[in-house]
């Protein structure tokens, strides 16, 4: 076998940098980091921006601490272009998608390091920006729905924030699996968005008396399953809408405050006629860390169905490293459609 001769990588390289707590995104020149053991380096194609980088940049709730500086961004796409000790596969100049970072940041930036492990090629017809949002909206999409809600054909489901990056992709899985899909949105300016992806009903979820319009969407009994990532009161209405049997799954606290449900709500899942629900938290990174036997597979088989056209990813919006600051902005401002993704190289 003719090996591939090493490949020239220059020093530095442009990254968008969170200098402190709070402060935004500016554009630094940093090194190119180096790939530790059971590391690849990659050239980054593109970079998904998911709501975590906000929070982590914020300050806000988070399952772990972030040390700052610190450059954002949990998932790229790109050109193995390195490998760290240990390493042989996937080859220098594989087109791979990724975690990045040891702790799910780094992203941002021309070059980023990730696990080999975490590494999955890119096939032919799956364009690189599509595969830069696969792995935390696309997983998590596909684990809440299949692993923890045990979504069925015929269930009913409720899918919050439902034009974003993690609800369009659970919109169109849930079609797939030919469940009722009621959507959520934040404005009504985005219903029409919503029933594109396909989504059977819309509600405004700015309105309090939400609830009681999904109830009436499903005959006063329902819904089978409830997505939901705002946290604070939200969690108790999603509850509200649950149907006998019915599984809420808290995947975020957006808002900044952490889901809460009162000693009310409790009791209603013991006493109330609507009995037997479930409420379960979940966190992607515990999957890869606790059940990487059933994440790694799923994640394969969001591909196979992202590949064949079963399931459609959300509309991407790209931005170039200059603009990261401007993606947190409009995550912030829930003014997003589908996901955003930063590409570094422009």
């Amino acid at each position: 076998m003719i090996s591939k001769p090493p490949v020239s990588l220059p020093t530095s390289m442009r990254a968008a940098l969170a200098d402190r707590r709070g402060a935004a995104l500016v554009l630094a020149e940093l090194p190119v980091p180096e790939p530790g053991p059971g590391q690849i380096l990659v050239r980054v194609a593109h970079a998904g921006v998911n709501f975590s980088d906000l929070k982590r940049r914020r300050g806000d709730l988070y399952p772990f601490p972030t040390a700052f500086p610190f450059v954002p961004g949990g998932e790229v796409a790109g050109t193995v272009v390195a490998h760290g000790a240990g390493v042989d596969a996937p080859p220098v100049g594989a087109s791979v998608f990724a975690l990045a970072g040891a702790d799910g940041c780094g992203g941002y930036a021309e070059f980023a390091v990730a696990y080999a492990a975490t590494a999955s090629p890119i096939p032919e017809g799956v364009p690189t920006d599509v595969a830069s949002v696969l792995t935390v909206a696309g997983l998590t999409a596909r684990l809440m729905l299949t692993e923890v809600a045990r979504l069925t054909a015929g269930d009913a489901i409720f899918v919050p924030a439902a034009t974003g990056g993690v609800g369009s992709f659970a919109v169109s899985m849930a079609r797939q699996l030919d469940a009722k899909v009621i959507a959520g949105v934040g404005h009504e300016r985005k219903r029409a968005a919503a029933i594109a992806l396909g989504a059977h009903e819309v509600v405004d979820t700015s309105r309090e008396d939400w609830p009681e319009h999904v109830l009436a969407m499903t005959k006063q009994r329902g819904v089978d399953v409830a997505l939901e990532a705002e946290g604070g009161p939200m969690s108790e209405r999603a509850l509200r809408c649950l149907a006998p049997f019915g599984r809420l799954v808290v995947f975020g606290a957006a808002s900044g405050t952490s889901a809460s449900l009162s000693p009310g709500a409790l009791d209603r899942l013991f006493y109330a006629p609507a009995t037997n629900q479930t409420v379960t938290g979940f966190n992607l990174g515990n999957w890869f860390r606790e059940r990487p036997g059933v994440a790694g597979p799923a994640l394969g088989a969001l591909l196979g169905d992202v590949a064949s056209g079963r399931v459609r990813p959300p509309p991407i919006r790209t931005l170039p490293l200059s603009r990261a600051q401007e993606a947190h902005d409009v995550l912030a401002d829930r003014a997003t459609h589908g996901k955003l993704v930063i590409e570094p190289w422009r």
